[in-house]
This record gives C-alpha cells, sequence and structure tokens, in this order.
C-alpha cells in the first residue's frame, strides 16, 4: 500500500487497540500467510517472479467500508477497481508450490481492524466509510515473518506491464 495511506491506515488499526498491527505492514493479501521450509523460498521467488510478470499492473480505487463479521471479527477497505485483476493476480500466486486449499473464498480488501472489540469494530467500520485512495499497483512483494520485527518486506516482484506504458 502506497504512502501516506499505508502508514495512516496502519497507525488507525494500532490506535484501535489491534496490536499485532505494529508488525503487519499495511496490504492487499494475495494469499494468506502459509508456514515454508526455507528450502523452498528459491522456487516460490521463481513462482511469484512468472505470476507477476503475467500480469499487468494493477489501478486499484480503494473506497468505503466493509466487514467479515459474524463470520471473522475483521473491517476493512473496500476494492473498488481492480478486483477482477487482483483476483486473477492471486490465482497466478496460488498455483505450484504455492498451491493451497483455502479456508474462505478470496476477498481482496484492506484490513483496518481485527479481532479488537466489537466497539472498535463498530468505530472502524464508521469512522473509515468515507476513506478513499486511487493508485497504480505495480509490484506484489513477498512478506517473511520475524518473530522480533513482524511482517518484513523480503522481495518485490514488478507486475509485467504498466498502464502508463513503462
Amino acid at each position: 500500500m502506497p504512502e501516506p495511506w499505508g502508514r495512516q491506515l496502519q497507525d488507525y488499526r494500532v490506535r484501535l487497540g489491534d496490536l499485532a498491527a505494529i508488525q503487519i505492514p499495511t496490504h492487499i493479501t494475495l494469499l494468506a500467510p502459509l508456514e515454508v521450509a526455507p528450502a523452498e523460498i528459491g522456487g516460490i521467488i521463481r513462482h511469484l517472479q512468472v505470476a507477476a510478470g503475467q500480469s499487468d499492473s494493477i489501478k486499484v480505487h480503494l473506497r468505503g467500508t466493509g466487514t467479515f463479521r459474524p463470520v471473522s471479527p475483521v473491517v476493512f477497505i473496500n476494492v473498488a477497481t481492480g478486483i477482477s485483476q487482483l483476483e486473477r493476480l492471486s490465482q497466478a500466486v496460488r498455483q505450484g508450490p504455492l498451491a493451497v486449499e483455502s479456508k474462505f473464498p478470496y476477498h481482496p480488501h484492506v484490513t483496518v481492524a481485527h479481532e479488537v472489540s466489537e466497539e472498535m469494530l463498530d468505530q472502524a467500520y464508521t469512522e473509515l466509510a468515507s476513506f478513499e485512495a486511487e493508485f497504480e499497483a505495480t509490484h506484489c512483494w513477498l512478506y517473511l515473518h520475524d518473530d522480533e520485527s513482524g511482517w518484513q518486506p523480503e522481495r518485490s516482484f514488478a507486475l509485467g506491464r504498466r498502464l502508463n506504458g513503462d
């Protein structure tokens, strides 16, 4: 998530009491976290290079809030534009060494409150209802988890073609 929105939304999560957000950069998930052996990372990197290279850059428009309640205690910012492109990219990522069963259908979004009180979930849903941001996603990232510093960007992968022709 580009700045200034990435930091703003991460700080917002922390202020709500979602302390896990301190170690989770603001993002749109393509594949839920999974544990892999260190020896598998090289193959995963090669796979992500191919998947990203086959996708055009994505015009993303975020607008308003949504929730997964009552299934999951999450409030998120909606992806209003870019949904089908993110779905295709996610599907490409979830092949080969990253082919795993998903518990839920893929739904691109930006989490802004997770596992906080119902009151805080309601507050996030209301306060961010008018949130809006537009940007061009030109890269996807591989994040690795470190017990001390949380989710850290390990490597970026350029999406194939840029919208502006670069």
